[in-house]
């Protein structure tokens, strides 16, 4: 079978075709437009039925991957860690698009389990939520703290409870004690107050969007003790759907959990795998602190 290495870019796609012995056939760069995508199609019909290998650059390539899945090609992404090997091995020497191109259809050609590439659905919408959650959280984090310094400036003895920063009935008692008060550094604790009180507004949102799309995809996970919508959101959305792992073994794999064998002769041991994917790995490793997968 042919397959089609693709090097993407911001502006321009590198498609290179080699045989099924890894020797380049073709080669045609096209804009990273729907045009251009659609040119891209028309060349690799001169080749029949062709695999398209893309580097896995989400970002870069997934308009291109859903026009290929459209015109009913099969896609695979390759991680950037599999092309250095390829690179190294290369008959030609030096960094190119045409020579990236065809590094990621050499390991195409070597490795015959690498992820499909799939149209975007559901698992996609909770990952984008979670991690747009996960932003605003930081920027609340953030105004907190300066907030927290004004307020121990303007009263020392003023109550703020521990992690109160994010329950409005905190911030209206805030504003009710600091609104017969006058100062620049009362009116920026205000204005702290509002952005905080804004973005508690928003993660409270994005939170119940969470909850209701995870009652849809997987209810079971919600009954997992200690595993609240966050956390299963984060599960689904970074998993994209355990179906598409080969077994339970490569899920393990994805996720870190599986160890790492550092033995020899007769003496079988193992060690903590610190490798995969870190957000999904960390939720399981939370279970007992109901709260901490909702943080």
């Amino acid at each position: 079978m042919i397959v089609v290495g693709v090097d993407a870019h911001k502006k321009t796609h590198t498609l290179v075709a080699v045989d099924p012995l890894g020797r380049r056939l073709a080669q045609l760069t096209i804009a990273a437009t729907t045009t251009g995508h659609q040119q891209g199609c028309e060349w690799m019909q001169q080749f029949g039925h062709v695999l398209v290998a893309v580097e896995d650059c989400r970002h870069l390539t997934r308009r291109f991957e859903v026009d290929l899945l459209a015109a009913r090609h099969s896609v695979v992404r390759v991680h950037t860690r599999l092309m250095a090997g390829a690179r190294r091995s290369a008959r030609e020497r030096g960094k190119s698009d045409p020579i990236d191109a065809e590094a990621v259809a050499r390991v195409a050609l070597r490795e015959p389990d690498l992820p499909k590439a799939c149209l975007d659905g559901p698992y996609r919408d909770a990952k984008l939520i979670a991690d747009h959650r996960r932003l605003l959280v930081r920027r609340r984090t953030a105004a907190a703290n300066k907030l927290r310094w004004f307020l121990h400036e303007i009263d020392p003895e003023l109550p703020v409870p521990s992690r109160g920063l994010r329950r409005l009935c905190v911030f209206d008692a805030l504003e009710a004690t600091l609104s017969g008060r006058a100062g620049v550094v009362v009116e920026i604790a205000i204005d702290l107050i509002a952005e905080c009180r804004g973005l508690t507004e928003r993660i409270n949102a994005l939170e119940g969007r969470l909850r209701r799309l995870v009652r849809d995809l997987a209810p079971a996970l919600l009954e997992v003790p200690g595993c609240g919508a966050i956390g299963a959101a984060a599960i689904l959305g970074e998993t994209a759907g355990a179906a598409r792992f080969k077994s339970k073994d490569a899920f393990a794999r994805f996720n870190g959990t599986a160890p790492i064998p550092v033995w020899s002769s007769n003496k079988v041991r193992v060690r903590l795998n610190r490798g995969g994917n870190r957000t999904i790995n960390n939720p399981p490793h939370d279970r007992g602190h109901a709260g901490s997968w909702n943080r």
